[in-house]
């Protein structure tokens, strides 16, 4: 990422800084990799060591369901219930050593003196539906459809929903960093000139004045698979400044320009973020190939090594069939996948697409939940049948046309 800097800091780092009465601002490295990776330095009022209440709040445990057969999995999430804040409205679906991955859809705000800082992972939000504001030690950004809010790990924060309207949020936890793919970088950390996105495309957090309220704060810490609540007599967004290389950031999917060619694109140009063992990627509206003989429709194919999980958000996705608005499609490695049938036929000649969906590819195989399992459609294995072969089942999917959403 790039350097940015906010508010108030003195001309040369790991020196005196006072305030206006002649007190020390206490100085925070905030960084990743023991001192060698992207850092960022916060200038408190207040030192952040300053807690005077531990509390052991609740243990995190993720169960997996006994799935059985290894198969095509189709997961609805569109009746999931709303409940909870942010944090504790989240129903994982997915999840391996290197990221859990599932849906929210919050119905109130955080309790105005509680925080949450996750300190065991990087955050992706994506925002299905619902507008708001993200708050945080580096400042403010309001969040709407598109977006994705990416939170480094150790960021102390709170989102504000606001509005009337439904909130519909899908996540990610990740061990390891989320940051744009290194085919996108240069040496500097620069966007080249053929990556979908620049600099330009991403928010980064607004200044806002230091909070030196005194009362009873408490944050939320997640660290070794469970939430202990720390208490504070100051506000922890007391920053009067910042600067460095590690931040939360705001990208909208809107802004990805698509990558086309000729010929059908593999899913790689999709690309939008990449973390250890897995790359998320962006279907967005675009045009279609255009060789005189192209065939829109992906081909078939087999993810040899990786599980493939697509988040469908709106639109009209061609080689699907019979697949909801947030829905989840998972393909396990191993198992080939590709074209519902009559899309492959039903797609040439078309030329764009108005789909717009999320897919996380993972490089280790994927659990499901027992949410997840209670979820899912047990017809979708065999929805690739013809109708003279799928029974009315086959029939049914085959008949509701493109209507639902591509790999």
């Amino acid at each position: 990422m790039f350097y940015v800097s906010r508010g108030d800091i003195p001309h040369k780092r790991h020196t005196q800084h006072r305030a206006p009465d002649g007190s020390l601002y206490a100085e925070e490295l905030f960084g990743v990799e023991g001192f060698t990776g992207r850092s960022s330095l916060l200038y408190h009022v207040t030192p952040p060591t300053r807690t005077h209440r531990v509390d052991h709040v609740r243990d995190i445990r993720l169960e997996s369901a006994d799935a059985g057969a290894v198969h095509h999995r189709l997961i609805n999430t569109a009746e999931v219930k709303p409940h909870g804040d942010v944090v504790s409205g989240r129903v994982p679906l997915f999840f391996n050593s290197d990221l859990v991955m599932g849906v929210m859809r919050p119905t109130e705000s955080m309790p105005a003196d509680h925080f949450y800082r996750n300190g065991e992972a990087d955050e992706m939000l994506y925002v299905h539906e619902g507008s708001g504001r993200f708050d945080s030690v580096f400042g403010s950004m309001a969040y709407g459809p598109g977006d994705y809010l990416v939170i480094p790990i150790g960021t102390t924060w709170r989102l504000e929903p606001l509005g009337e309207g439904p909130q519909r949020i899908l996540y990610l936890e990740s061990p390891t960093e989320i940051a744009p793919p290194k085919r996108y970088r240069n040496d500097y950390g620069q966007l080249l000139e053929h990556s979908p996105y620049s600099q330009r495309d991403i928010r980064v957090p607004d200044p806002v004045a230091a909070r030196t309220d005194a009362g009873d704060y408490t944050i939320h810490v997640r660290v070794r698979s469970r939430i202990t609540a720390y208490g504070y007599r100051h506000h922890p967004f007391d920053v009067v400044g910042w600067d460095g290389y590690l931040w939360p950031f705001i990208f909208n999917i809107a802004d990805f320009e698509p990558i086309t060619g000729r010929v059908h694109q593999p899913p790689p140009v999709h690309q939008t973020f990449a973390g250890r063992n897995y790359v998320v990627c962006s279907f967005v509206p675009r045009k279609f190939d255009y060789h005189p003989l192209a065939i829109p429709a992906p081909y078939n194919h087999s993810n040899i090594n990786s599980d493939e999980v697509i988040y469908y958000v709106a639109g009209n996705f061609m080689s699907r069939r019979g697949v909801g608005i947030s829905s989840f499609t998972l393909h396990p490695a191993g198992i080939p996948h590709g074209p519902h049938p009559g899309t492959v036929e039903a797609s040439i000649g078309r030329d764009a697409t108005e789909e717009l969906a999320v897919m996380v590819d993972t490089f280790h195989p994927l659990q499901l939940t027992k949410e997840a399992a209670r979820l899912e459609d047990e017809k979708y294995p065999f929805s690739w049948l013809p109708p003279e072969d799928g029974g009315e089942e086959g029939r049914a999917l085959s008949e509701r046309g493109p209507e639902a959403f591509p790999d």
